[in-house]
């Protein structure tokens, strides 16, 4: 008779000794083969983490290493009161360090025009009607070349030439109100103003198609050689005074004025008792706060970088706890100990020398900190704050010279984090052992396939044998 499953024919348990065997191939190899996988998942994991550190180390190295974001200028305003604030400051990081008392006499202004009163041939109401002929007006500023024209339907109302002023798509900033004066001689004037500033910037309204009744609300006719209306206010500069001497802008920004430096006129100067113009105090400096920030985020990210360097690489203090996943990796000792000798460097472009200077100490746990302790020169955050304040130029070149600490250590990070460097490496050549894994593990998986067809074979042999004699034997006690 056949036998469908090992052990049938004999009554043997033989699918269970095969499925030990089995077991007692696989458990080894396998164990060996899962501590290998969670080695190199690790040792991948670790990788990144590191490199991802090192990037974000290096990202606050390199606004260290660039000159430009460590000369800024920070301009500082001293008013005579709160009440008022003239005028604010920028300045480039090519400005001179300096000081200069400033005085806003003025502030820049457009033109305005109004039409007449009611009495002198002006409008009575807004719903008066502005010409009985159609016609065109073009508004114009002669300093700038600015200009737009309107249609004026015959019949429209001064109040309708307000919206059609004002809703302009070309309009470049003329605005046209109505003031109702109350009074039956004065009526409603059109009052129009220009946001153009700056001498020599007046507006000017042409009466193109020379209509008698838009002569009302023009300044020229259209050869603009008559004269209608005049500006009630011409368009003029604003003007300010920077030790003692006189300075113009036909808008309210100063630009270059004082070399490297914009300021904005926001209002007029306070006078004193005397009816004389007070000055403020703009003060260009060296940006301290910014570098400081700039100094204490460094620290801030390499203290980050450290710890996960730390955690990574050590060594578990008991049989209970582990290693870390890169305890003892070249590598990672040999940016350790990269990190550690320029970060203790000294600095032959800098006055200063090195780190120590500027309040920032290497600490035994390799962490850095602007230290509280006094070692008779300060603690670590007033020789920063002094350093600062009295040799702004060299705590830059510390950093930034060609022997400078953000320099040299861009550089060095650069080498493991860029996509060629070391790390890159160190991961691609992981990744290849994993999928060298995965082809070891598929090929031992078939070799337990092969290892367990030979088994059933040799038991199946087994278990038909046995069955025959079981049946021999049971024939002969029968005869028997």
């Amino acid at each position: 008779m056949g036998i469908s499953s090992l052990g049938v024919g004999s009554g043997l348990d033989l699918e269970g000794l095969v499925s030990q065997l089995l077991e007692a191939e696989r458990a080894p190899k396998a164990a060996r083969l899962d501590a290998q996988d969670e080695r190199i998942e690790a040792e991948i994991s670790s990788l990144g983490q590191i490199k991802s550190k090192l990037s974000e180390f290096k990202d606050s190295v390199d606004e260290l290493r660039k000159d430009q974001s460590l000369t800024g200028r920070e301009p500082t305003i001293r008013n005579p009161s709160e009440e008022t604030e003239p005028f604010t400051a920028e300045a480039s990081n090519s400005a001179l360090t300096g000081e200069y008392a400033v005085t806003v006499e003025r502030l820049a202004s457009g033109s305005r025009i109004e039409s007449d009163t009611a009495v002198n041939g002006g409008f009575a109401s807004s719903s008066d009607e502005v010409t009985d002929t159609a016609g065109s007006l073009t508004f114009k500023i002669g300093g700038t070349g600015d200009t737009f024209s309107i249609n004026v339907a015959a019949g429209a109302t001064l109040a309708e030439l307000r919206e059609q002023i004002n809703n302009s798509e070309d309009n470049f900033g003329i605005t046209a109100n109505i003031i109702n004066t109350g009074t039956a001689d004065g009526g409603a004037k059109l009052v129009i103003s220009s946001k153009i500033t700056g001498e020599g910037n007046d507006l000017s309204i042409i009466n193109d198609d020379d209509r008698a009744g838009l002569n009302r609300i023009s300044t020229t006719d259209s050869s603009e050689t008559a004269s209608y209306l005049t500006p009630t206010k011409t368009a003029q500069n604003a003007q300010a005074v920077i030790d003692g001497i006189t300075v113009q802008s036909d808008t309210n920004e100063f630009e270059n004025t004082i070399q490297n430096v914009t300021f904005t006129a926001k209002a007029v100067s306070e006078k004193n008792s005397l009816d004389e113009f007070q000055s403020s105090t703009l003060v260009i400096g060296f940006d301290k706060e910014a570098l400081d920030e700039k100094i204490r985020e460094f620290v801030e990210s390499y203290n980050s970088l450290n710890t996960e360097i730390r955690s990574l690489t050590k060594y578990g203090e008991s049989e209970l706890e582990d290693d870390g996943a890169l305890a003892g990796d070249f590598t990672i000792r040999g940016i350790q100990a990269g990190l550690g000798n320029i970060l203790s460097s000294t600095v032959t472009g800098s006055e200063l020398g090195g780190l120590f200077q500027v309040g920032i100490e290497l600490t035994s746990d390799g962490k850095l900190e602007i230290g509280s302790t006094d070692f008779g020169l300060g603690t670590g955050a007033s020789r920063l704050s002094d350093a600062l304040e009295d040799n702004f130029d060299e705590v830059s070149k510390l950093f930034t010279a060609d022997d400078g600490i953000a320099t040299k250590l861009y550089d060095f990070i650069d080498q493991y984090t860029k996509s060629s460097g070391v790390l890159a490496d160190r991961e691609t050549a992981a990744k290849d052992q994993r999928d060298q894994l995965l082809d070891d593990r598929a090929a031992f998986e078939l070799r337990l396939v092969s290892f367990e067809q030979t088994l059933r074979g040799r038991y199946l042999n087994l278990d038909q044998t046995v069955a025959r004699l079981q049946q021999t034997s049971s024939a002969l006690l029968a005869t028997l």
